[in-house]
């Protein structure tokens, strides 16, 4: 049955979108007739259907904000008033409405819109975001500088629910009150994150949405407040009361305690309401939190039926909601190939704990949380927490295995060095989507955890060359008394390699010697090993015998003695890492050599010194960036021994 939403085709393919076309701007959107707006509404989900079917992206999220993001343009004027999106993973109806509907379709593709918020994008993008929880501290700091420089506008921060499980977030609440009287904060409360909310805040704030005594009083009191010319002078009045009684209802004085107005819960997909709300709240002269209920999904029957799968989707069939198939044959992904070696893991060691900080299915570890519900934990959006209660774990025996996508492990940096490394505890951290995030841009890319981590004491840092090594890898890990065991690897299918039944103990700080030649030896570090094969084969060709080649393995510790003696007999070293070059595995190596006195010419293959954007794949934007293999020859060839 077709299941797409009415006013889309079965293959994705939008309809003609007039309204949406002829707005330009969120001016134009102003001057559109009330009555028009659900039919913009309707244009808006199936452009964002389209685009995302063809693209991936993130569906749910965008299709739950449309009347919200209608209702935001209308009231409040961007550029000059800031508008800033927590993470931004529901941006989408706000690119379409500020001039940026007609590349839409190359959404996240080389040369198209990025999927997140960003400056340099558009001047209607007052902030670039990305990760969760930053939105508050923002613009409460955009809020700040408007005040103290007298300047005019507004400024709105539009968070998820699941941004209020976010350390970040609870800091910003905190100063709030006590730094600016202008500042509106939109709690967009869908129940959901990646996945469900979990812990004592989204048990509060479904309290508070679903208290029919209390949203009774609320809702008649507050519609009568607002509508009075009056309505400022009682409000406060009505706040007062409410500060006292709301908890007798529904136990959520919660933000109230901050010294913000909490206005709410009221239906997000209502635009009358929301624009009634929207401007009593741009009006005010105290800060105000809008609680608003929308429908993660909303449009898409597929997404609604399949929330978590939609959140962040691959392309997919808008009809029947089924992911666009793959090549034939196409290995498992190295997150499925870590999940199912974990769970071997737990199955064999009751001792095995595993964390993840509102990324459970990103990361792989559903099949642990419906085998071992006992030791599997969800923290939310908190890697801080995550990481400094696995060292709690470890400290008592048991051996916590820490699952993050390398961009949100950053978060947890302090909390590695202070909490795990210095105790010098036995906590894995296995760190998904480590390299390329192709589509997301910048702020997902994994490229710095080697920078970040190799200067910790006691830290031990790998990376397996395919999935059997990964299995090798955690086992090994596991077995360790001491330290915390980093294994980074990247997004997407594995190298097609047969995995052993039983995995092997490695031993830690040893590389792999895969060919010992003559003239050159190329050092491979994890995922780009099928480069440097290709590398070695040129290399061989112009040499007239092959070179050496190394699967390194460890980003720390180096296996020095290998090092060092290839250093001694060979004229050129070559590494190749999938990370940041400044800080990273091929500056490791230059640091050992420089350490022993040898002068040996390396040559780093790696991501240069700057920000990399977004593109359609990992083949665009090594191309764009030096690391096809063109391109490492280029950079290689003039260093060759004669």
């Amino acid at each position: 049955m077709n299941r797409a939403m009415p006013g889309t085709d079965a293959t994705g393919g939008a309809p003609p979108a007039p309204l949406l076309a002829a707005i330009r701007s969120p001016a134009d959107l102003r001057r559109l007739p009330a009555g028009e707006l659900p039919a913009l509404a309707a244009e808006i989900r199936a452009r964002i259907i389209a685009a995302t079917a063809r693209n991936g992206g993130h569906v749910g999220p965008n299709l739950g904000v449309v009347e919200l993001t209608i209702a935001l343009h209308r009231v409040f004027e961007t550029p000059r008033d800031a508008l800033l999106f927590d993470v931004s993973h529901q941006c989408y109806p706000h690119k379409l409405l500020t001039g940026r509907h007609e590349g839409f379709s190359r959404l996240r593709q080389t040369g198209g819109p990025s999927g997140f918020c960003n400056p340099a994008e558009s001047p209607h993008d007052a902030f670039v975001a990305g990760h969760a929880g930053t939105a508050l501290s923002a613009a409460l700091g955009i809020a700040a500088a408007r005040d103290l420089q007298k300047l005019p506008g507004h400024v709105v921060a539009l968070c998820g629910d699941g941004a209020f499980t976010c350390g970040e977030t609870l800091e910003a609440l905190n100063n709030i009150a006590t730094t600016t009287r202008r500042l509106v904060i939109i709690l967009n409360d869908n129940q959901w994150s990646i996945g469900r909310n979990v812990g004592a805040i989204a048990r509060l704030l479904a309290r508070l949405s679903t208290s029919r005594a209390y949203n009774k009083v609320h809702n008649r009191i507050q519609a009568a407040v607002t509508a009075t010319p009056a309505g400022q002078r009682l409000h406060r009045l009505w706040t007062l009361w409410k500060r006292e009684t709301k908890d007798f209802f529904a136990e959520s004085g919660f933000f109230e305690k901050f010294g913000l107005r909490h206005i709410g819960p009221i239906d997000g997909h209502n635009l009358p309401e929301l624009q009634k709300h929207l401007e009593f709240a741009r009006d005010a002269d105290f800060p105000v939190l809008l609680h608003v209920i929308t429908q993660k999904g909303r449009g898409l029957q597929a997404a609604l039926d399949h929330p978590e799968k939609f959140h962040g989707a691959a392309p997919y069939n808008p009809g029947s909601g089924e992911t666009t198939p793959g090549r034939p044959g196409t290995p498992p992904t190295y997150t499925e190939v870590f999940s199912n070696a974990l769970l071997r893991e737990a199955d064999a060691d009751s001792r095995v704990v595993a964390i993840t900080a509102a990324m459970a299915s990103g990361t792989g570890l559903g099949k642990m949380a419906a085998r071992h519900p006992g030791r599997f934990h969800d923290v939310g959006i908190a890697e801080e927490h995550a990481a400094t209660f696995a060292a709690g774990l470890a400290a008592k025996g048991a051996r916590p295995v820490l699952a993050l996508y390398s961009t949100f492990a950053q978060r947890a940096v302090d909390q590695i060095i202070h909490d795990i490394a210095l105790q010098n505890l036995p906590v894995t951290l296995c760190l998904d989507r480590a390299g390329l995030s192709p589509a997301d841009g910048p702020t997902h890319h994994g490229l710095y955890d080697i920078p970040l981590l190799r200067p910790v004491p006691n830290a031990v840092i790998m990376q397996p060359a395919d999935e059997d090594e990964l299995a090798d890898m955690l086992h090994t890990a596991l077995r360790q008394n001491h330290g915390p065991h980093i294994i980074r690897y990247p997004r997407g299918a594995a190298a097609g390699v047969k995995i052993k039944e039983s995995p092997a103990l490695l031993e830690i700080g040893k590389a792999q010697l895969l060919q010992q030649g003559a003239g050159a030896a190329v050092w491979s570090l994890g995922a780009m090993l099928p480069d440097a094969r290709a590398l070695a084969a040129k290399i061989g060709a112009r040499l007239g015998g092959p070179p050496t080649l190394v699967n390194a393995r460890h980003a720390k510790p180096l296996d020095a003695d290998l090092l060092l003696r290839h250093a001694r007999e060979h004229r050129l070293i070559v590494t190749l890492e999938d990370g940041a070059l400044a800080g990273g595995f091929g500056a490791a190596v230059l640091e050992t050599l420089s350490e022993a006195g040898l002068a040996t010419p390396v040559v780093r293959i790696g991501w240069p010194d700057r920000f990399i954007g977004h593109g359609t794949s990992v083949a665009d934007l090594r191309a764009a960036n030096g690391l096809d293999p063109e391109s490492i020859w280029q950079k290689v060839l003039p260093h060759l021994p004669a």
